[in-house]
């Protein structure tokens, strides 16, 4: 998926807001997070809007070169989750989740800079775009994303995310029409 600065920049203002109902694409693909006991699924959808909003302030504004992107913006948290070599000192919900990712992932975890880089408009590895995160449960939520109605997609670094956040399992990506995503914003 070509992120433009546009689509990055309506991205970010749905990261923010979220977006009326009849915005919506016909159809969206929804993850379905069962979040870290001792997490409210409120706590957790800040969480992921945080780092989100950080990644997309510099989608549109940094230059995407061959330094390190500044990270002054993302939770601590999330930085230190994101540390390839040993394990830094982070909340439980995030050591729990980046354990929880390897496990589903087969792989390691991700680096802060690769993990931002994903976010250059220019990269086409990220076949997705933010849409809303619902939460549906006392301990469950939902992200929806746009994915140009595509079932399957690139998306391991929105996994890695929803796991370092603090999600103890991830079902997904489902592609519903968009009335399900309604019915989820209705249902709160």
């Amino acid at each position: 998926m070509i992120h433009s600065e546009e689509s990055v920049a309506a991205e970010l203002d749905r990261v923010r807001q979220r977006p009326a109902i009849e915005s919506a694409p016909p159809v969206l693909a929804a993850f379905t997070v069962d979040v870290f006991e001792g997490t409210t699924p409120e706590a957790y959808a800040l969480r992921v809007r945080h780092v989100l909003s950080a990644a997309l302030r510099l989608a549109c504004t940094a230059e995407f070169g061959d330094e390190d992107l500044p990270t002054d913006e993302f939770p601590d948290w999330f930085k230190a989750v994101s540390v390839r070599d040993g394990e830094a000192p982070s909340p439980e919900f995030a050591r729990h989740g980046r354990n929880a990712y390897v496990d589903r992932s087969g792989g390691g975890p991700w680096s802060l800079q690769n993990w931002i880089y994903r976010f250059d408009p220019e990269e086409d590895s990220r076949g997705w775009e933010f849409w809303d995160v619902v939460p549906v449960g006392p301990s469950r939520v939902r992200v929806w994303v746009d994915s140009w109605g595509e079932s399957f997609f690139g998306s391991l670094e929105l996994l890695w995310l929803l796991y370092a956040a603090g999600a103890s399992h991830v079902e997904g990506p489902e592609v519903h029409k968009a009335g399900a995503w309604a019915s989820d914003v209705r249902g709160r």
